[in-house]
């Protein structure tokens, strides 16, 4: 009985700071561009860019279209714009159970290439999903 207690206090715990990591994740931005290019990786594991000089294993190839398509893709899949300019577009993504906050950022580099950028606001590791975000903006930009 006594196991029983610990482990529901123990997951109650857990719940309660993930429901405050992502409250704390609800607050922020995308942090733009840079020198005229999208941010780098924090190095944490939870970020994957198509930009020059990203670590190998965050480093994801630049989508083929236009910006107005990556625009179209990210609504497609979910995303909430919260910017744009002629050649930036900044969106977020929330996930479902604790209102964990992404940010995903695309920017036109010209000939018909759009790099991207798909980073988690908090915590360590995203457990693959900023990579399988960006397959999925690029399967619906094919489709």
């Amino acid at each position: 009985m006594l196991v029983l207690k610990y482990l529901v206090g123990f997951l109650l715990f857990m719940s309660v700071t993930f429901f405050l990591l992502g409250l704390k994740s609800q607050k922020g931005k995308a942090p733009g561009l840079v020198k005229g290019k999208l941010a780098g990786c924090p190095a944490k594991p939870n970020c994957v860019s198509s930009e020059e000089g990203v670590q190998p294993e965050k480093q994801v190839k630049p989508l083929s279209g236009t910006l107005k398509a990556a625009k179209d893709a990210v609504i497609a899949t979910g995303g909430t714009i919260t910017s744009e300019t002629d050649d930036y577009v900044s969106a977020t993504y929330m996930s479902k159970i604790y209102k964990f906050v992404d940010d995903l950022e695309l920017r036109e580099a010209g000939n018909g290439t759009v790099h991207i950028r798909s980073a988690s606001r908090v915590g360590y590791s995203d457990r693959g999903v900023n990579r399988r975000r960006v397959a999925e903006i690029r399967a619906a930009m094919k489709g």
